[in-house]
């Protein structure tokens, strides 16, 4: 077993988790709806950001370019990370570096994590609702209100008043329409690949690290090997004991943490399935369509399916017809993803 595939579903209450144009959705031909989904790469985020919580460290810094034009006006340039295995958060996310100019290596290195969009389990259990908001401070004797004219002067307090007569309307409150909320079943994969969870290339014709990177690597104890994909370095057992835990965790407790999320909801997570063969995790959380009204859904959890290990939450009970739910269902499904990452053999995959 070379790959470790999960299936996470989720439940999310009257809330925003991905915005555009309210709640980001996409259109399901069959059943001619709208659903609210959270991409991948938020996802993703989310998940790299709960490791570094987990590991209470300051996640990898971030450069950014800029250029100056001859007009004098900035012009934006690359974003990218540190190349840097040794943050957890760039080990597991991945990198790119393209330099302007093509003088220096491009460095990728492809993510061990391939993570699927949060989206509905089922087109017909999960949708938008809309609703008209307001922003209000009318309660507020010390707001400043400013009123321009049509030539863009501000106006007087007199001149205000005098255009507001037999006119009714508050300067103190904003109404905001048509705001969408998501609310239903939500389901997403992820895809571990072991061969490369703790391991970094160390090949020069496709570089994933610069020659000085390896250096510092091999001084901070990381192993000489080989994996599937050439010559490479495992990062030392310490760390990934301690990186796996940390994968673990942030892999059943995350929560959205970008800032494309608003309307807070506990979105918590009423079942998850592991298993090494990506076909059964498909079946494992599913959903079927009613024989009496094909309008509905009904979710199915399988709790005995061979070679899959389903762990359900207390919360599964109240939308989900099944059995196995126990107490500390979250913290088996994190110690079986630890024992699967640190059962592995890494040092030997040849």
């Amino acid at each position: 077993m070379s790959t470790i595939y999960v299936r996470t579903l989720k439940r999310a209450e009257h809330t925003v988790f991905c915005v555009a144009d309210g709640q980001k959705t996409y259109y399901d031909v069959q059943f001619d709806r709208y659903i609210p989904f959270s991409s991948g790469q938020q996802v993703k985020r989310s998940i790299v950001d709960a490791i570094s919580n987990a590991l209470n460290e300051v996640p990898s810094p971030t450069t950014f370019l800029f250029d100056v034009t001859k007009q004098k006006e900035l012009k934006e340039g690359e974003v990218y990370g540190t190349c840097d295995p040794s943050y957890a958060d760039q080990l597991f996310g991945g990198w790119m570096k393209a330099a302007k100019g093509g003088k220096d290596r491009t460095l990728k290195r492809r993510s061990p994590l391939s993570i699927s969009a949060m989206r509905a389990l089922h087109p017909l259990l999960a949708g938008v609702s809309r609703e008209n908001i307001s922003f209000d401070r009318s309660d507020r004797p010390n707001n400043e209100v400013i009123v321009r004219n049509a030539d863009g002067e501000i106006m007087t307090e007199e001149e205000i008043s005098a255009f507001l007569e037999e006119k009714d309307r508050s300067l103190s409150r904003k109404w905001i329409p048509n705001n969408s909320r998501a609310t239903g079943l939500f389901v997403f994969d992820i895809a571990i690949d072991l061969r490369r969870l703790f391991c970094v290339s160390t090949s020069q014709l496709e570089p994933e690290i610069t020659e000085e990177t390896i250096v510092k690597l091999r001084e901070n104890g990381w192993i000489d090997t080989k994996n599937a994909f050439g010559e490479c370095l495992l990062a030392p057992l310490a760390l990934r004991e301690k990186w796996a835990k940390a994968l673990a965790y942030a892999i059943v407790n995350w929560k959205i943490t970008s800032n494309q999320s608003r309307t807070f909801s506990l979105m918590d997570t009423l079942a998850i399935a592991i298993s090494d063969n990506a076909n059964l995790i498909g079946g494992s959380i599913r959903a079927k369509l009613s024989e009496e009204n094909s309008e509905k859904a009904q979710p199915i959890i399988e709790e005995d399916m061979k070679n899959v290990d389903t762990f359900i939450s207390l919360q599964a009970g109240g939308f989900i017809q099944t059995k196995g739910e126990k107490i500390d269902a979250l913290e088996k499904a994190e110690q079986k993803l630890i024992d699967l990452m640190m059962a592995f053999d890494y040092g030997n995959q040849l």
